[in-house]
């Protein structure tokens, strides 16, 4: 018997895969470019830019042109030193192909000795990585006056490298097409994905000129393989080009367009220091939340790492011995914390190293230990002799930041006098609050309602095992310039934060998040937008956690209610409701009037329907179609609201996510901030956008 099991369960040499030359990457795409999704999509276009960009960082190259292609392709074109193409000493083919076709080939190793000191790229993966995701591929390269070129497909060579023809340029074009095998949601790239995110880029390598180029809908006859430079031709399509002198600073100037401003000089430093590069550019706003936008070998580290921790630790001692020195602070308010100094404060940090360690392929945090002392004592010295040289901006900031450490003060203080004997942890549950049976978290959901009438009608219709309700009166207090003390004086926000479990501040604990799903529920109108507009401020603000873990989301509940006999049917949109009505085609319409008591249908009409159903069942030509117009949720029975919009099998629900945070901070600034003039800007920008029901 135990012969028998060994037998069975036995793990031998012939049970292990090998995967030739791409096939990981086709097995395995999200441990390479981190989804299939539209994000992954996208992270094509970054891996074949950032191989241009670092020719550009490398002083080779001054010009990056990025075209969007008809049939989802994409061209990148440079005009660097090229990509070898002679053959390799290892590989036996062409440098090309073993770039193209090899993981972990490039010329980004090896240091001083190396094609690149510095580069965004670490492990060798990027354009081979798009070559295997890509149904086509092509790699042109400019050099020594003639044109090489070679076309792959799924990461295998179509044939092998050769010239076709002679050239005065110098440079490289990758062209791809991603393989819809690989990415099924979608092909199509997004135009403002891309301009943002090469603007920015653009940003960071100075005087190198970044074109962005639209040419999906192009009708001319044009070859787009034999084309160097898109717009050389004299093409007409939508484009941008990038090109900046200040560098850092000219992107936290960008930053700070709508913001007051505390030092007008903004600071800026590049120094090299243990190897090193190091680039930071800062300045302090009127504001209560930070912007840090760090990069590493300009690659932008959402999830920052060390230099990030070298250059908060620095900025820290230096606001704190600087106040201290000069008299600036009062000893009863003791040190400024690490949160103080941040407030308000926008700075962009750049670290260039020549080897370099991500946590992780997609490189959201840098790993190099040596990037936060050289950060650290680079900005040290360069902040420090800023803040000499500048004394009434350095009292500026020093008062900003002052303002900060007793408003934290204060809001602590508020927070322990309204939640103290441990509120917060939820030992007492606001009265508003229909709680649901369920303790596990995974499967419990808020809905926040607007209102005690859809309130009463949600706690009536809800699944009282796992769905709580909470209704909310009016309109939440914005908190966008609130702080923490004046926030907690709301008793419409408290109730939410004692709900929740989570805590506030500096006691926030995610863990304790007593629902996975916490839904806002508002009616389709103006004052609803506005409702879900400021519960949305306030858990950007306060709980981006929250947001981040996916646990918010927004109820779209139906605006009409169609009926023709016994058949029923919601409608989300007008499309929809046209679309419905065609099915039921050959009725009679009875619109409701939704201002009309109650928004019920005629009880005429409905006892007509009911009689011409009777009289001959198989037959609808004669009924009248009732459209029923929902003006709020609580114009809805409590059967109808768990239909359309609780029910877990029924409901349309829409997952809040933040794509883009600095994308977002600058919306939430516009809507949510104290400056009229950018929003009277915004709105009449959109206007013609919006859909509005008064």
């Amino acid at each position: 018997m135990a012969k028998a099991a060994e037998k069975k369960d036995s793990y031998g040499a012939d049970q292990i895969s090998v995967l030739e030359g791409l096939e990981p990457v086709r097995r395995r795409p999200g441990m390479y470019i981190g989804s299939t999704g539209i994000d992954g999509l996208h992270h094509l276009v970054w891996e074949i830019f950032d191989n241009s960009r670092d020719e550009a960082m490398a002083g080779h190259a001054s010009r990056i042109e990025v075209v969007l292609l008809p049939g989802n392709r994409v061209r990148v074109a440079d005009n660097g030193r090229g990509i070898p193409v002679g053959i390799h000493s290892k590989t036996k083919v062409s440098a090309l192909e073993t770039v193209m076709t090899t993981l972990h080939a490039g010329g980004k190793f090896g240091g001083e000795g190396s094609g690149y000191k510095v580069s965004g790229g670490l492990h060798g993966v990027g354009a081979s990585v798009v070559n295997a995701l890509s149904i086509y591929t092509r790699a042109e390269v400019h050099k020594d006056g003639e044109v090489w070129m070679q076309e792959y497909s799924q990461g295998n060579k179509k044939a092998n490298v050769k010239k076709i023809g002679t050239t005065k340029n110098n440079g490289t074009i990758i062209s791809f097409e991603p393989d819809a095998t690989i990415f099924k949601d979608t092909t199509d790239f997004d135009w403002k994905t891309v301009i943002d995110r090469l603007r920015q880029q653009a940003y960071l390598v100075k005087k190198l000129r970044v074109t962005v180029i639209d040419a999906r809908e192009v009708t001319e006859k044009f070859d787009a393989d034999k084309v160097f430079w898109f717009k050389e031709l004299g093409l007409e399509a939508p484009s941008i080009s990038y090109y900046f002198e200040g560098g850092l600073q000219s992107l936290v100037r960008h930053y700070n367009e709508r913001q007051k401003i505390i030092n007008p000089t903004i600071f800026y430093c590049d120094k090299e220091q243990d190897g090193v590069g190091v680039e930071i550019a800062l300045q302090y706003v009127d504001d209560i939340s930070p912007r840090i936008v760090p990069f590493a070998n300009n690659i932008y580290t959402s999830e920052g790492g060390m230099h990030v921790t070298g250059f908060k630790t620095a900025l820290t001692r230096l606001i704190n011995n600087y106040a201290k020195k000069n008299n600036l602070v009062k000893e009863a308010d003791g040190a400024f914390s690490g949160d103080d100094v941040l407030e308000g404060l926008t700075v962009v940090i750049s670290v260039k190293l020549a080897e370099i360690q991500f946590e992780g392929q997609t490189k959201a945090k840098l790993g190099s230990t040596e990037a936060m002392g050289a950060t650290a004592t680079a900005f040290g010295e360069a902040f420090g002799l800023f803040l000499e040289e500048h004394p009434d901006e350095a009292k500026a900031i020093i008062m900003k930041v002052l303002l900060a450490l007793r408003a934290r003060k204060a809001a602590k203080a508020a927070k322990d006098s309204i939640l103290r004997k441990g509120a917060l942890e939820g030992m007492t549950l606001p009265g508003k609050l229909a709680d649901c049976q369920t303790k596990d978290a995974s499967e419990s959901e808020l809905f926040i309602v607007e209102g005690d009438s859809a309130g009463g009608t949600a706690k009536m219709g809800r699944d009282r095992r796992t769905q709580a309700i909470l209704p909310l009166r009016g309109k939440i207090l914005n908190v966008e310039r609130a702080r923490l003390d004046r926030m907690l004086g709301s008793q419409e926000i408290k109730n939410l934060v004692i709900a929740m479990g989570t805590s506030i501040g500096d006691t926030f604990d995610l863990d304790k998040m007593r629902y996975h799903k916490i839904i806002i529920a508002t009616d389709a109108d103006v004052d609803g937008s506005h409702i879900t507009t400021l519960i949305l401020t306030l858990f950007y603000r306060y709980f981006r956690a929250v947001i981040d873990a996916g646990f918010i989301y927004i109820a779209l509940p139906p605006l009409y209610k169609i009926k023709k006999g016994k058949e029923i049917a919601y409608a989300y949109t007008d499309t929809e409701k046209e679309t419905i009505l065609q099915g039921m085609g050959g009725a009679v319409i009875e619109e409701v009037n939704p201002d009309s008591e109650g928004g019920e249908p005629d009880p005429e009409a409905e006892e007509e329907n009911e009689e011409a159903e009777e009289a001959n069942p198989k037959s609808k030509r004669n009924m009248k179609v009732i459209i029923q117009r929902y003006k709020g949720l609580g114009e809805m029975n409590s059967d109808e609201l768990w239909e359309t919009t609780m029910d877990p099998n029924n409901r349309v629900l829409k997952q809040v996510v933040i794509e883009d945070a600095e994308e977002a901070n600058k919306t939430f600034d516009i809507l949510m901030g104290s400056e009229v003039a950018p929003r009277k800007s915004f709105i009449q920008s959109n206007a013609k956008m919006a859909n509005l029901d008064i």
